[in-house]
């Protein structure tokens, strides 16, 4: 990391540490802020478009039925930036199989643990304020028996950590966050501009929390994935998400290099105003992208309705494929809390209705899977 690149006092100041390499302090927040015409028409569209997905989440016949999706693909985006392969086929798929077997593939295990990690937030908001605790809490859940379980799951680190190449040293790397002596200084300023209220538009302070998490980087590993959680739970704590069907890491991923480019910006050259442009374009596309998805959705589920009105079992199953689209007999059984026959009769008229077809070939332990479901969620977003 080379000081002179780091041009900005307003932004932070680069220190020479005991071990002779430079790192980062990133100073306190809020910046000031030029609220220039293409900030403001910035923010116009993302809180337009944030205030219409809430509003829709709000007049769900059945919030779960598209949470539960929804929360999945942002664990499967989320993670696939910090490198897992899981998709989100497979994630569903081993939940239905193996129930979310402790014996599942790593990928796998990552990402649900921040499926796992994301649902405690949410909950843990109705007791607990956003704060250093519950992310200390998450990062728990998020880094439980995977890889990362070497870096002192839920407790902020006690060493040095750097961003580079693979091959890099603290001396050679592209960022050096704050040695830990100084992490828990910035770590406190920040939580301090957590508790701001109706000072900074709600946007642009979370816009501010999120770069400022990352360039604190407090845990050795995760820190990514518990930054990205953190947009969604402030939008929540915020009352600008009445559910959490927001999740930025779909654009983060489109626009990887502009993503880590804007927070380098930010630390280098104090340029906030460019990162939450970026950041707010990404609200605005997202949150658009979500509103068509979920209306997709819904038509798709009622078209589903109308075609099951005679079959209440049937019927009956509809919702849990919304939740997750792979079926089994087993699953069916389950659910509806009816016997074998009854759960395969369910099934089967799923099938002959064109609902669901069988994906294993099997005689036995066959698994179902309602494609057109799996489409509208997993599809390509447009416009990100």
């Amino acid at each position: 990391m080379n000081p002179e690149d780091f041009r900005s006092p307003e932004a932070g100041k680069v220190i020479r540490t005991p071990g002779g390499h430079w790192a980062f302090i990133p100073a306190p927040l809020p910046p000031d802020l030029v609220y220039d015409a293409a900030l403001v028409l910035a923010l116009s569209r993302a809180d337009a478009a944030l205030s219409e997905l809430s509003g829709l989440g709000r007049h769900l016949p059945n919030p779960h039925l598209l949470i539960a999706p929804y929360v999945r693909r942002e664990a499967v985006l989320s993670s696939r930036i910090e490198g897992t392969k899981t998709n989100l086929a497979d994630l569903l798929l081993e939940e239905v199989e193996a129930g979310a077997s402790e014996q599942a593939d790593s990928d796998v295990r990552e990402v649900r643990n921040y499926v796992i990690a994301l649902e405690y937030g949410i909950k843990r908001l109705a007791e607990l304020p956003l704060s250093l605790r519950l992310v200390r809490e998450m990062h728990a859940r998020l880094m439980k028996g995977v890889r990362g379980d070497y870096a002192t799951p839920g407790e902020f680190r006690r060493s040095q950590n750097w961003i580079g190449t693979p091959d890099s040293t603290p001396a050679t790397a592209t960022y050096v966050p704050p040695p830990p002596e100084q992490m828990m200084e910035a770590l406190s300023h920040w939580e301090h501009f957590l508790h701001i209220r109706d000072r900074i538009p709600d946007l642009i302070q979370c816009a501010l929390m999120h770069e400022q998490f990352e360039a604190i980087h407090p845990f050795l590993d995760g820190n990514g994935r518990i930054g990205r959680l953190l947009i969604t739970l402030f939008l929540i704590e915020r009352g600008r998400l009445s559910q959490p069907l927001l999740y930025l890491s779909a654009y983060f991923e489109a626009h990887r290099q502009r993503y880590y480019d804007g927070l380098q910006r930010v630390r280098m050259d104090g340029g906030w105003v460019g990162w939450i442009r970026f950041f707010l374009t990404g609200v605005t596309e997202t949150a658009q992208e979500g509103v068509r998805r979920a209306g997709g959705l819904m038509e798709l589920r009622e078209g589903f309705q109308k075609r099951l009105r005679e079959k209440p079992k049937a019927l009956a199953l509809l919702d849990h494929l919304f939740v997750n689209p792979y079926m089994s007999v087993a699953r069916a059984e389950r659910v509806l809390r009816v016997s074998n026959p009854t759960a395969r009769q369910a099934v089967n008229t799923l099938v002959k209705k064109s609902m669901l077809a069988e994906i294993t070939g099997r005689s036995w332990g066959r698994l179902y899977l309602a494609r057109p479901i799996l489409e509208a969620i997993e599809g390509p977003p447009e416009g990100l």
